[in-house]
């Protein structure tokens, strides 16, 4: 079976994203801060260009939560179509869990958004379906990572460390039951420390 994929960063404090995420701050306050080792710091180093090769590897198909798609709550009252302007970067089906039904939104260089109100195991599974042998990743943010964990589906799960401190904010392992995972890679620079882990099969 394909591998499913994660790939995230974090604080030393175990934050994913800053308080008061916005319209305008999305990150939340600092956030950005997690995020500076594949963004154009000119401190970035070989460690990162990696590691940023393994952040943009092509999948299948994603899986996202609502939060990360977009800052619109509760029910769909104005056309918003992502962050990431009239091409984003997935070129495949994202999958959004959201309590709220929507029309699928077709984005140009082959992304596509369907949006899945009955939670993430059916999330998943039409990931799966769309993906073919294509692998799927999951995106983000950290509620739905933090499902994916429980349910015991992410194969490769991809940490950047940044050195710094966000003091509150979006946390990634609160609510996870256990990380059945080994570090199989550690690359490093002044921005970031990447840990690629496997999960451990049993027995």
């Amino acid at each position: 079976m394909t591998d499913t994929t994660c790939h995230m960063s974090i604080s030393l404090d175990g934050f994913v994203a800053g308080p008061d995420q916005s319209r305008d701050d999305p990150l939340g306050k600092r956030g950005i801060e997690v995020h500076t080792w594949h963004i154009g710091d000119p401190r970035a180093t070989e460690a990162d260009e990696i590691a940023t090769g393994w952040l943009m590897r092509p999948r299948g198909a994603y899986v996202m939560g609502r939060n990360m798609f977009g800052p619109v709550r509760g029910e769909w009252d104005e056309d918003w179509r992502g962050w990431w302007g009239a091409e984003p970067p997935y070129h495949a089906p994202v999958f959004v869990l959201t309590h709220h039904a929507h029309a699928p939104i077709e984005m140009e260089g082959g992304t596509s958004f369907h949006f899945v109100t009955d939670g993430f195991d059916a999330a998943y599974a039409q990931a799966l379906e769309a993906a073919g042998d294509q692998g799927v990743d999951i995106a983000g943010g950290a509620s739905t990572v933090r499902q994916a964990l429980n349910a015991g589906v992410i194969d490769e799960f991809t940490l950047d460390i940044a050195p710094t401190l966000l003091g509150g904010g979006e946390r990634m392992f609160d609510g996870v039951a256990s990380f059945d995972y080994e570090p199989v890679e550690v690359l490093h620079s002044p921005l970031s420390t990447h840990i690629r882990y496997r999960r451990v099969e049993a027995g």
